[in-house]
């Protein structure tokens, strides 16, 4: 396998379900590298409904977005509204994707690798805007002006584009870059960077952002309760995925495994970091000395 781990997805999609394991099948090469398979409810046609659970509780994780963004137009003053709300629309996307691709909704596999394409780049996109959404907060721009969501949105819009063109030309064999992709230790080192590691950068800088905000420009710390418990829930909602979840998969004999836990800590988390962002834009904080920040 190499002297390096930098690139390989085999181990991750053994031991997860990930979306990105989808891409790595063709005609010659079968998604052979579960140690656990779901069998979840089986349908007619040999066909199954492989994870009810993350299923059920993604429609619940759209639901509760929808609901969220419903309350933050309600906030007509809060900094940041508009770009968390576009933050919002890019974990419900996320979300609907889930249903078609962790969620082992029975598709085609061309269809399947069509929404793990578009699951990957949202993921990618989405935690840039929460990013941007920190930046924000230090009123480099007008917060809600065409200026700012013009750029948040252009340059999201990018990066979706650019990983899912990637990811799909991986599934699809457009142009045989990726062939080596479909065999182990399916070494894929884009995908790796704009999947595995550019979306924790932005979550880490958006964590220690936000913290500077709040600690040195706000002078609080309450809501510094409300970051740490997201950021807290969002690495629980890893470790069921990436650690725990072959093992749970084995001991309920391929009932359940880890994904049915990161959709439900992942959304807690989410909610977690709307509820820090609603919490920071409440009117009652102090001004700092000079003004400008929150109001």
């Amino acid at each position: 396998m190499g002297s390096t781990q930098f690139g390989n997805f085999h181990n991750f999609c053994r031991d997860s379900t990930l979306p990105v394991c989808n891409l790595f099948t063709n005609e010659t090469a079968t998604a052979a590298f579960h140690a656990c398979d779901l069998t979840g409810i089986p349908l007619s046609g040999d066909r199954h409904l492989r994870n009810l659970g993350s299923i059920l509780l993604a429609f619940i994780a759209i639901i509760l977005t929808v609901g969220m963004i419903w309350r933050s137009d309600k906030k007509h003053a809060a900094v940041g509204r508009r770009e968390m709300q576009l933050f919002l629309l890019g974990f419900i996307v996320i979300e609907i994707c889930e249903i078609f691709t962790v969620g082992g909704f029975p598709l085609s596999d061309a269809v399947r690798k069509g929404f793990s394409a578009v699951h990957i780049a949202a993921i990618t996109a989405t935690c840039w805007v929460l990013l941007m959404n920190a930046l924000v907060g230090f009123q480099l721009l007008d917060d809600g002006t065409a200026a700012s969501i013009g750029l948040i949105c252009a340059s999201a819009a990018a990066l979706f584009i650019g990983t899912g063109y990637i990811a799909l030309d991986t599934g699809f064999d457009w142009t045989g870059r990726f062939q080596s992709s479909y065999e182990p230790p399916n070494r894929n080192i884009a995908l790796y960077v704009l999947y595995q590691l550019f979306p924790l950068v932005c979550l880490v800088l958006f964590y220690l952002l936000e913290a500077v905000l709040v600690l040195r420009v706000l002078g609080e710390f309450r809501p510094m309760l409300y970051l740490t418990g997201a950021g807290l829930l969002f690495a629980i909602g890893q470790i069921f995925n990436y650690v725990i979840s072959t093992h749970l998969c084995q001991a309920s004999d391929g009932k359940i495994n880890g994904a049915l836990f990161e959709t439900l800590f992942t959304l807690l988390s989410v909610t977690g970091v709307w509820a820090f962002w609603s919490s920071i834009t409440e009117d009652d904080w102090p001004l700092p000395v000079g003004g400008g920040g929150y109001n």
